[in-house]
C-alpha cells in the first residue's frame, strides 16, 4: 500500500524557517497532484498549498509570497519551504496525493502528520 512520511517539523522562532519534505512510497503507478494542508488546536484542517503533476501551483492567501511548494517526482517528494513564519502558522502539517498504484484507480492519501510551533 502507498504510506506518506512527513519530516522537518519542530520548533521555530517568529521569522524563521523550516522545510518540510513528504515522501511516497508503495506500488505506485503515478502522482498526481501532491500538497500540504494544516490544522491548528480548534480549527478545520485548511490547505496551505497543492502543486500539480505537471507544476502548477496554489497557496491560501495566508501563506502566499512566504511558503513554496515544490516536488522532485524521481524521489516521489513533495517540500514545503516555510519561510518568514508566523505564531499563527503553528499547526499540524498533513500531506497529502492523489496517487494510483499500479492497474488500479486514483486514490487520495495522507500522512500522519507533522508539528510545527512559531513561538517565541
Amino acid at each position: 500500500q502507498v504510506q506518506l512520511v512527513e519530516s522537518g517539523g519542530g520548533l521555530v522562532q517568529p521569522g524563521g524557517s523550516l522545510r518540510l519534505s513528504c515522501a511516497a512510497s508503495g506500488s505506485i503507478f503515478s502522482i498526481y497532484t501532491m500538497g500540504w494542508y494544516r490544522q491548528a488546536p480548534g480549527k478545520q484542517r485548511e490547505l496551505v498549498a497543492a502543486i500539480t503533476s505537471g507544476g502548477s501551483t496554489n497557496y491560501a492567501d495566508s501563506v502566499k509570497g512566504r511558503f513554496t511548494i515544490s516536488r522532485d517526482n524521481a524521489k516521489n517528494t513533495v517540500f514545503l519551504q516555510m519561510n518568514n513564519l508566523k505564531p499563527e502558522d503553528t499547526a499540524v502539517y498533513y500531506c497529502n496525493a492523489d496517487i494510483q498504484m499500479t492497474y488500479l484507480v486514483i486514490n487520495n492519501y495522507w500522512g500522519q502528520g507533522t508539528q510545527v510551533t512559531v513561538s517565541s
